[in-house]
This record gives structure tokens, sequence and C-alpha cells, in this order.
């Protein structure tokens, strides 16, 4: 493990923190690592893996579409492309079009020209301006961490890119203030999950739909990380009373580990964008589509209210905790995404938990937090809970 370790830290950019932990295999909801040691996985990813690893169903997918073709670029019609676009649009807008790319920055990338291209074309080339929240995530691109509400993922890249003005999540007030005539678009998330698990609250989401049609300012929901199930609904937004989206982003669980991205738009955004306004090479490949129509297929309505009894009955069990230790600020969560906000770092919990056998992570500095597969059982959940209560009764009462 060790020389692998350092082959990596030769040979690759470390850009990332890696765990001290080298995965060799997964099944289900379990991964293995390279000496054999078996682990529950309640991190997924990152809300990759919804559908656990190495899902029978999504693995037939891959291997029939493989065999027969694996990449034509977006100069030809595909079968899995087509039928992906029609699940995504009937399981959301209803009516609209799909551009597929390779991940959640570059969907989010596509919904920030769509809507700078409609406010150039709607009578007034001013209308650039977007409208999105502190602890925000939107992707690590140029133009995306612009969009991002966390100055911490903007440090020293700058100039960043213009037109971006940052609310105050939860707080209807926030946003009134910084709308003007150069307003085209308001960018948020059901949930904030990098930001720390903050969910948005049903009298403010209404309310900024209110603002939103009042002033003909478009809504993109970044569904990410809170779509696709993740709440128990097949979109985060979908939670919520009235909301009519304008576009819609998906990325990391669409294909249960392959690289896909996906934006999803009305007829009356999309008709400002025409042949060779966007591009991506490699989005709508047959068989990373082939995988995403499996995962749509698997989503259906029982699996959907299993995420929120799972998630009902996990975040009782950790409330349980809260009573016990005073280093517990806040559980928050909804479905199967759920984080512990502790009242200092949380690195030492994650490490303490993947040390006897569970796998999270923490986000935001000081919230442990928790997204597994769909699949997992009230046995996984109850194991998952001790672990984590070990690792709080080790790290908060040294």
């Amino acid at each position: 493990m060790k020389h692998l370790i350092e082959k990596d830290k030769t040979f690759i950019w470390q850009t990332y923190k890696r765990n001290e932990l080298v995965l060799t295999k997964g099944k289900g909801q379990y991964v293995w690592d390279i000496n054999g040691k078996k682990y529950l996985d309640f991190l997924a990813g990152i809300s990759v893996t919804i559908l656990g690893h190495c899902n029978p169903r999504v693995i037939a997918a891959i291997t029939k579409q493989v065999k027969l073709l694996g990449h034509t670029s977006n100069l030809y019609y595909t079968k899995p492309s087509t039928a992906l676009a029609e699940l995504l649009i009937n399981n959301t807008v209803k009516k609209g079009y799909v551009f597929f790319s390779n991940s959640g920055a570059e969907a989010n990338e596509c919904a920030i020209k769509a809507v700078r291209r409609y406010g150039a074309s709607t009578g007034n080339k001013k209308r650039y301006e977007i409208i999105t929240f502190e602890n925000s995530f939107h992707g690590r691109t140029i133009a995306t961490i612009s969009a991002t509400g966390q100055a911490k993922f903007r440090k020293n890249f700058g100039p960043m890119v213009a037109g971006f003005k940052y609310a105050k999540f939860n707080d209807i007030v926030s946003v009134k203030r910084l709308v003007n005539k150069k307003t085209v678009a308001v960018m948020i998330e059901a949930v904030q999950g990098e930001g720390g698990v903050h969910i948005a609250d049903p009298k403010f989401m209404s309310a900024l739909v209110k603002l939103c049609k009042s002033h003909k300012i478009l809504m993109i929901f970044d569904e990410v990380q809170c779509g696709l199930g993740r709440t128990g609904k097949f979109c985060g937004y979908q939670n919520y009373h009235g909301v009519k989206p304008d576009i819609i982003t998906f990325a990391k669980g669409l294909a249960n580990g392959l690289p896909i991205g996906a934006t999803v738009v009305v007829p009356e955004v999309a008709k400002y964008m025409s042949y060779g306004d966007h591009g991506s090479t490699f989005g709508a490949n047959p068989i990373i589509s082939a995988a995403a129509v499996e995962v749509v297929k698997q989503l259906t309505p029982s699996v959907l209210s299993k995420v929120v009894a799972l998630g009902k009955y996990f975040k009782d069990k950790l409330n349980t905790l809260k009573f016990k230790y005073e280093g517990i600020k806040e559980i928050r969560g909804i479905g199967l995404m759920i984080g512990i906000d502790l009242k200092e770092p949380g690195g030492d919990v994650v490490k303490q938990c993947q040390k006897n056998g569970l796998l999270i992570n923490c986000t935001h500095n000081t919230v442990a937090r928790f997204l597994p597969s769909y699949f997992i059982t009230k046995t996984d959940i109850d194991r998952a809970v001790k672990i984590v209560d070990t690792a709080l009764d080790t790290v908060l009462k040294k």
C-alpha cells in the first residue's frame, strides 16, 4: 500500500488530500481495501454510486452497449442518449431539451451560457447577472467557482468571471436587495451539499419563486448532488410546492459512477441557442448514456419511498447521539443526505470511522456527511451509527 501511495505522489498532480486507503473492489454498499479489509460505504463516491457498487443491472447495460458501439461524437444520433433525454424530461419539466456533458461543473457551465444568451436575446444585452448563494457550490471551472458562494474556492484564481452576486441562503430580503435590471437568473441548490447540508426553507423557496416570476428572472436548480432521488424525490426542488425550473443540472449519480453531466432546459430558454453555440466531444457517449438510462429506470416510486423511510430512520438514530455529546451542534438532512454539524473540525471523526470500517467525509470543515447508496438496510444504518458513536466518543472526549 505504501509503495502505491508513494507512486501516486510521484506521478499524479496532488490536488486531492486523499485518505490513507487504497480501494480495490466494491459490491453494493461495501468496498474493500488492498489488504482485504471490508468497509461500509456511506459516502458512495460523494453521492455517485447511488445504486451501490457494481450494480448488476447497470453492469449489464454497460456490457451490452460496449459490445455494440462505444463512441460516435455528436455528429450522429444514438438510441441511448435519446432514451436518456426523454427520461430526464419526463421526470422533470415535461417539455424541454437536454444537453449532455461530462460533469456537474460542465452542466452548470452550460446553464450559465444559456441564461446569458437568453439575457442578450430578450431585449437587454446588459442582462447577464446571476444571483447565487453563500455556501453554495457549483463546480471548479473558472465560471463555476465564480458562481460558487465560498471564497476559499476562489482564492488566488482571480480575476473571477463577472456577473455573480451572492445572497444569503434562506433569506429572501438579501435576494431582493441584489435584484436589478441586470439580473437574469437565480441559481440555487435545494440542499447545499458542499456547503454543509443546509436545506432550503419552504417559505423561502415560495417567496423566491414569486420574486423570480414577478421580475421575469430565470430559475436554475443545481441538482448535481441533491437530485436523482437523494432527498426521496427525483429532484430536490420537487419537495417544494409550485416550483417550475427553467434549467436543471444533473451529474454525480446519473450513471452510477461513469462520468456524465446533463442540463435540462425549457423551450423558452433553449430556443436562443442553436448549432455551434455549445458542444462536448464526449457528451452523450452511448455507453455512459446506456448506464444512465438504467439508473433512471431504477429510481422507481418504491425506491424513492425507501430513501425517505431509511433517511428518517437514520436521522432519528443520529439524533440520539445529539443528547449524548455536547460537541454536536445540529443534525441536518433530508432523505439520505445527512450531516452532523460539530462544534469543532470533523476530520478526526472521519478518520476514526474509517479505522472502524465506515467511510464518510467532512464538508465545510465541521460537518460529518453521509451520502450512502439507496440500497442500504436498517442493519447497515445501525452499524454505521454505532461506529459514529465510537468515533465521537474518541474524538470529543479527548
